[in-house]
């Protein structure tokens, strides 16, 4: 299921702790509990499966759907500089070529796209697991080549992952 661009509802806000719908990283969903204590600034710790985002105690009368979809985005965010890093450098290594640029940037309707040999990456990637990852970048890779989906185009998908059609319903 394509979790981009869907809203994630806080429920119960009334609660000194507020407890949200999963959010998944990595293919693995984090429950997420939002709790005020007295502190400065916000802080997101991630621990046995949980995501526990600190708010100072002067947010407890705003709405805090903005804040946590704030603080959920900023991690991503940081999330996808490591793991897009990871996956470009292992399709540099593996295709024995690289695009000019590259940038993560949130972008809509779509995981990754490819203009003028540069190649931009949503950060919402990290939503997903790490072979879903590569697959993107992989495909983004391939329209380094390639422009369209032609049939090189896809006998260079298919070199590099033989399954690849179990991952195309996500980038589309």
């Amino acid at each position: 299921m394509n979790m981009v661009g869907k809203k994630i509802k806080v429920r119960n806000i009334s609660k000194a702790v507020i407890e949200r719908h999963p959010v998944p990283i990595l293919g693995i969903n984090y429950k997420v509990k939002i709790e005020y204590k007295n502190i400065k600034m916000a802080e997101l710790n991630i621990e046995n499966l949980t995501i526990k985002i600190s708010l100072p105690n002067r947010y407890k009368r705003t709405s805090n759907e903005q804040i946590l979809d704030l603080a959920i985005e900023k991690m991503y965010e940081q999330i996808a500089k490591v793991e897009i890093e990871r996956a470009m450098e292992k399709m540099r290594i593996l295709l024995g070529f690289a695009p000019e640029d590259y940038e993560i940037k949130k972008i809509n309707n779509v995981l990754g796209k490819c203009e003028n040999n540069k190649i931009t990456i949503n950060p919402q990637i990290v939503m997903y697991n790490r072979k879903t990852i590569d697959y993107v970048v992989l495909h983004q890779y391939c329209h380094l080549r390639y422009k369209t989906h032609c049939k090189n185009f896809i006998k260079l998908i298919k070199k590099y992952e033989p399954e690849y059609q179990k991952y195309e319903y996500i980038i589309s």
